[in-house]
């Protein structure tokens, strides 16, 4: 026997299984705080979890709904009582997804020990918004299991936009014999599971998380990528260095100095889409110097420079933002202030006015700290709103950079001053942009603890005529926007480098880019 033939015909095939095998390299900002869909929080959580998990409505590459773990669903003629019919499915251990896991992690969300920041999704459902409070047992929330494949939803109100909600994170089933056998530790790489199009293979903490492909997914036969790497990459100018390198198919985001350099360069990789987000500075309603001072909160938001931002920092058609729900929203006109349409001289003039009846003055300056999360583009932003106060007012303030989880925690404990902050619809009503905001909400960061403003909400919530609704929604931006609990900065566009190889995305407002419809086509 010819050994030396063998061996090389051994490593030629082992070549070219390697080659042929599909694997995505995609940016994911930061490190996932948690891979808990019940716990999970920002973007870097849900991109992965969209990969990993299906909820009763999924969303097809353009985000738009579709089935997921339900096959169908009726409503009843008052559009409260839901019923879903399950589609048969297993998780990624092989066994089945039932009607009373999807029970199991909606108690689950809206379970005050839990602590889900994200329970408020849920509140539509009866006695949702009464467990969270801690008022009503876990077991009286409106979801039951009429058997193993058809669940009942009970709503407090008809909700329109109710399956928009079912594609949250916050929603999707967990395997409860998995949850139960290992409890905090279920989400580690050796014990997670899934019913969605791939399972975790590795996580590297702080580096990057593999998935494979998931047999088990009842859409497998569809999917066509084998594995998907997400890396964490929080530096923009070193995920551009791998892009360029060959070491990323797709990044997260991109430098906002390299815009000019990459339209020049490399437009036809270059993809800028609208978004449904809402970049923000948030205050800390709940101590001083912003608690009960809404002159200085006024006065600070009135300096701020939203144009010179977008043109001069992000530069990549951000647009300039002084409500909180994003234009474009169906049926619903964003709430714009009266300082929106002054010119730069009167803002200052009124900021410099505030400020003093507030307190403060330059010999008297205010002394805040401004909290972002590490990345590029946001230390920018900061810094550029410092030099604004400074110039303007004569603030002097200290810029916190932390990682995400130390971010996130911080702002949830409310050890901030100022923030940075962005919100990015869920769905396609200004509803998901204004319940962030009430009274106890998990969400809630800014601390707000307005009645008015949740009663407006709640009436909203309850109103069936569609511009009586938007009416009160639009009343309820008001209120938020006029008492300047949060600045609104610029909307945001979404920003990614995407190898001409990577095919099956759709351009969305969500920015959801699950990885389930892409698939590579390189030239052999």
């Amino acid at each position: 026997m010819n050994y030396k033939l063998l061996l090389t015909t051994l490593l030629l095939a082992a070549t070219s299984g390697a080659q042929a095998e599909n694997i995505l390299r995609r940016s994911n900002d930061a490190e996932p705080a948690s891979m808990d869909p019940q716990l999970a929080q920002g973007m870097p959580e849900m991109h992965i979890l969209r990969d990993m998990f299906v909820g009763l409505v999924d969303e097809d590459a353009g985000a738009r709904p579709i089935p997921g773990a339900a096959a169908s669903w009726d409503v009843s003629t008052d559009g409260k009582t839901w019923t879903f019919h399950l589609r048969e499915a297993n998780w990624s251990d092989g066994k089945p997804v039932t009607a009373d896991d999807l029970v199991y992690a909606w108690r689950r969300a809206v379970d005050p020990e839990t602590g889900s920041k994200y329970a408020f999704f849920l509140y539509p459902v009866k006695n949702a918004k009464e467990i969270a409070e801690g008022t009503a047992a876990v077991d009286s929330l409106g979801i039951t299991a009429v058997d193993a494949h058809t669940l009942r939803v009970e709503l407090n109100n008809p909700t329109p936009y109710f399956t928009g909600l079912l594609s949250n994170a916050a929603t999707y089933p967990v395997p409860r014999h998995v949850v139960e056998k290992y409890g905090k530790d279920w989400t580690r790489a050796e014990h997670i599971v899934g019913n969605g199009a791939f399972k975790m293979r590795e996580w590297k903490p702080s580096a990057s998380i593999t998935l494979e492909k998931s047999p088990t997914y009842y859409g497998a036969a569809q999917v066509a990528l084998d594995k998907v790497i997400y890396y964490v990459s929080e530096d923009k100018n070193a995920e551009l260095q791998r892009y360029r390198a060959g070491e990323l198919d797709w990044t997260a985001d991109v430098p906002n100095d390299q815009i000019k350099w990459l339209q020049e360069n490399l437009s036809d990789e270059l993809h800028i889409y609208n978004y449904l987000g809402t970049f923000y500075f948030g205050y800390n309603l709940t101590k001083p110097p912003f608690k009960d001072n809404p002159k200085l909160r006024e006065a600070l938001s009135l300096v701020i420079d939203r144009e010179r931002i977008v043109k001069n920092i992000t530069a990549s058609g951000e647009k300039p933002a002084y409500g909180f729900v994003v234009p474009g929203i169906s049926g619903y006109t964003p709430y714009q202030p009266e300082y929106a349409s002054w010119d730069r001289q009167k803002r200052i003039e009124k900021a410099q006015a505030l400020y003093q009846e507030a307190g403060y003055s330059k010999e008297n300056p205010l002394r805040v700290e401004l909290l972002y999360n590490t990345n590029d583009n946001n230390k920018k932003i900061a810094i550029a709103v410092a030099s604004l106060w400074k110039d303007a007012l004569g603030v002097e303030t200290s810029l916190i950079n932390k990682e995400w989880k130390a971010y996130l925690n911080d702002r949830r404990e409310y050890n901030t001053q100022v923030f940075r902050g962005s919100w990015m619809g869920d769905y396609d009503d200004a509803n998901t942009y204004l319940d962030l905001f009430i009274s106890g909400g998990g969400s809630n960061t800014i601390g707000l603890n307005d009645p008015e403003y949740d009663k407006i909400l709640a009436a909203a919530a309850a109103e069936i005529d569609a511009g009586k609704r938007a009416a009160l929604l639009q009343s309820a931006e008001k209120r938020l926007i006029d008492q300047n609990g949060l600045i609104p900065v610029y909307y945001f566009v979404s920003k990614h480098l995407v190898k001409p190889y990577v095919k099956g995305y759709e351009e969305n407002v969500m920015n959801h880019w699950p990885s389930k419809y892409m698939r590579l086509e390189k030239a052999q």
